[in-house]
């Protein structure tokens, strides 16, 4: 499959279950392609649970080169993959891996992509040269890359690992108490790249990862606007409209929830508890 960039294209996967239930369009990190284990593994334990997912290569990935785009190129091509998702008729959510993630909440709040959702697998809130020791060292790190986060008009849920050394939990957390569309999930003892701790040897990462997607997905699905359920795609109806104007999602989507997802079945039952207020 091949998704139109400007002047140029780049390679897509469409993974799809006979019945799948909505689609995550997942961009790549900037350290390895689509094709990586990490991204082949995470798409295999969606679409076991009813999610389909296009992966999609970034033009300098697609080119073979180490360098990532530019930050408009990378944002230009996650719009392109979102419409080509778009077409295919599912209900559609966004996102990606680290930097994959960052640069689609990046094309959302500069233009809204019309998804239901977005996916942060690993977002990174500090570039990696300003971890450690070295020259690019610092004592203080600021939240830069999240500014743009409070322009994301659909909600987002972050995956976190207890470890990551991109996104301290110490440090994202203030920022996620100032968006109010915005769930976390953590992953107990994962780093930047989900690796785990060899006392939780034997857990399935990846399958850790999906069925906090999936309840995420799910729930964004039971407060789709009834107009908008027959529909494709999440194209909300002209304005005006009494359907446009029951778009606007219900007040207990609002609320910021957190999960601790080392056990699934009640890191979910914990958010249930959170959002109702019980």
């Amino acid at each position: 499959m091949r998704i139109a960039v400007g002047d140029t294209t780049v390679s897509a996967v469409l993974d799809r279950p006979r019945s799948a239930r909505a689609l995550l369009v997942l961009a790549h990190g900037a350290g390895a392609g689509m094709h990586h284990a990490f991204m082949t593994s995470l798409a295999e334990a969606l679409v076991a649970r009813g999610v389909a997912v296009l992966r999609y290569q970034f033009p300098f990935t697609e080119a073979g080169k180490k360098r990532p785009d530019r930050a408009p190129v990378l944002e230009a091509t996650v719009r392109a993959a979102v419409e080509a998702g778009r077409a295919l008729g599912l209900p559609t959510f966004a996102g990606g891996k680290s930097m994959g993630g960052r640069m689609t909440t990046q094309a959302e709040a500069s233009a809204p992509l019309d998804v239901l959702g977005i996916v942060l697998v690993g977002f990174p809130l500090h570039p990696p040269k300003k971890i450690g020791d070295g020259p690019g060292a610092t004592k203080k790190m600021g939240t830069e890359r999240a500014r743009h986060l409070a322009g994301v008009g659909v909600p987002m849920l972050f995956l976190q690992g207890t470890r990551d050394a991109l996104s301290p939990l110490a440090d994202l957390r203030p920022v996620m108490r100032r968006l109010t569309r915005a769930e976390l999930s953590v992953i107990d003892t994962a780093d930047h790249g989900f690796a785990l701790l060899a006392r939780r040897k034997g857990d399935d990462v990846h399958a850790e990862l999906a069925d906090a997607i999936v309840a995420f997905v799910d729930r964004r699905l039971e407060v789709r606007p009834a107009a908008s359920r027959g529909r494709s795609a999440s194209r909300p109806a002209p304005a005006g409209t009494p359907a446009a104007r029951s778009t606007r999602p219900r007040r207990r989507t609002q609320r910021r929830t957190e999960c601790t997802t080392h056990r699934p079945e009640a890191a979910e039952g914990a958010c249930r508890r959170s959002r109702t207020g019980r």
